[in-house]
């Protein structure tokens, strides 16, 4: 088997895992902090992620704990085997005293997916940063 790597970034939010996992699990929600998409919050749908610079990500619903866990595959087909990549993204909530603990895990980077493994650390700071407005912005 390859070895292969994860991203993993860690957020401690000051709402409750209630509030974040609407933001998870709500296509009108995740298109202002992700991406464009056509989720649903059920184990086995497919869907995809459009992407702002035109890429489509393959993706199925994996893993779905309301208000605690979230996983899906995060897959995108490249002829540049650089760029090929079948991973999994995993939300993990944990309520804290102050709102909730979000730790986020991006798995599947193989040794040769070095500007896709860069692209994904700085995608994701970049993506739970526009998160915090959008769960300012809801009630409850």
């Amino acid at each position: 088997m390859t070895d292969t790597r994860s991203v993993v970034i860690e957020r401690d939010i000051a709402h409750p895992p209630a509030k974040l996992w609407r933001a998870l699990t709500q296509p009108h929600l995740i298109a202002e902090w992700l991406m464009q998409n056509d989720f649903a919050p059920q184990v086995g749908h497919r869907f995809n992620l459009r992407g702002e610079w035109g890429g489509v990500l393959d993706c199925k619903v994996l893993t779905l704990e309301p208000e605690r866990a979230l996983a899906y595959s995060w897959n995108f087909k490249h002829e540049d085997p650089a760029y090929d990549l079948r991973s999994v993204v995993t939300f993990t909530l944990t309520p804290t005293a102050t709102g909730t603990h979000l730790r986020v895990e991006q798995a599947g980077f193989r040794p040769d997916q070095k500007q896709a493994f860069g692209g994904a650390m700085a995608g994701w700071k970049a993506f739970l940063d526009k998160l915090e407005p959008v769960l300012g912005g809801l009630d409850g």
